[in-house]
């Protein structure tokens, strides 16, 4: 009896996960699916008739966006990295007794909420801001030059909100580093250069495969900056999604772009996987094999 309650127990933690998944995952993207395949509209009722041409007529007026916000969750996720990996790195290696001081003023923001935060930017980019007299002032922008309401100010906003999800994956690779593995690599007389392509950068891969991954899948998705920060220009493929939904009340073609958006993502972590994964995976191994 023991034997059967041990084999159980698995089962039982997993329980409570599978349950959630399965009442606030699976139930609501079951009826999504359904209404993405529904024809009508609010008015006359909509009624599932298998309306495949809801995915093909969607992406078809709304590539644009599609296209766009990916070009803009991939540029925030590149100038996040770029941000993220020294930060991180500082914080690991050269924090000292400062490190929890640190970590806490990287998470400070999520003290606020997302929605305050983003406002906020629209008075840090405004067209009377200090920042743009500055640029204004070495050339960087014209005498009618503006930041807000253009790409620069959207993607500026994905990458202060999703930084934080960037730096911790990060630094808590670089954390697990054995340190004397970099020693060692010095004693063979690799310089601090070579030591850090060789060692560092390979076995901190895990974090920066999580972190890309944490910071582009809800840019992607994110309508809040483009709506705040950009214009009608800039609107993103959640702009497009929110409108349908609340404002048009078009709710199959919302449903359809949605799990276009979805299929999509899942593309490109799988493919993003495959590659940089590998690397992450084999850098691990590494480090425990070390």
């Amino acid at each position: 009896m023991s034997t059967v309650r041990r084999r159980l127990v698995p089962y039982f933690l997993m329980g409570p996960g599978l349950v959630w998944l399965i009442l606030f995952f699976v139930v609501p993207l079951y009826f999504m699916g359904r209404l993405a395949l529904e024809s009508g509209t609010l008015a006359t009722g909509f009624e599932f008739t298998w309306e495949f041409a809801n995915f093909t007529d969607s992406f078809d007026r709304f590539d644009e966006q599609f296209v766009r916000s990916f070009v803009y969750a991939g540029v925030a996720t590149v100038i996040a990295l770029l941000i993220a990996y020294p930060l991180a790195y500082a914080i690991a290696f050269r924090g000292g007794r400062w490190k929890n001081a640190l970590l806490l003023a990287v998470v400070a923001p999520f003290f606020t909420t997302y929605l305050i935060r983003t406002i906020a930017w629209t008075t840090i980019l405004s067209d009377d801001s200090v920042i743009v007299d500055v640029l204004k002032a070495v050339g960087l922008l014209g005498d009618e030059g503006r930041l807000l309401a253009t790409p620069t100010a959207v993607i500026a906003g994905l990458v202060y909100n999703f930084l934080p999800f960037m730096v911790l994956p990060i630094y808590s690779s670089l954390e697990r580093i054995d340190v004397r593995l970099i020693e060692a690599a010095k004693d063979l007389y690799a310089s601090a250069r070579v030591a850090f392509w060789k060692v560092t950068l390979p076995l901190s891969m895990p974090g920066v495969v999580a972190g890309t991954l944490l910071t582009f899948i809800p840019a992607a998705g994110d309508y809040v900056n483009a709506f705040f920060l950009g214009s009608i220009n800039q609107s993103m493929i959640g702009n497009r999604i929110q409108s349908l939904y609340l404002m048009e009340l078009d709710y199959p073609t919302a449903a359809a772009l949605s799990f276009i958006l979805m299929a999509a993502i899942l593309a490109v972590v799988v493919v993003y996987i495959r590659f940089a994964g590998a690397e992450a995976l084999m850098g691990d191994e590494g480090e425990q094999r070390a």
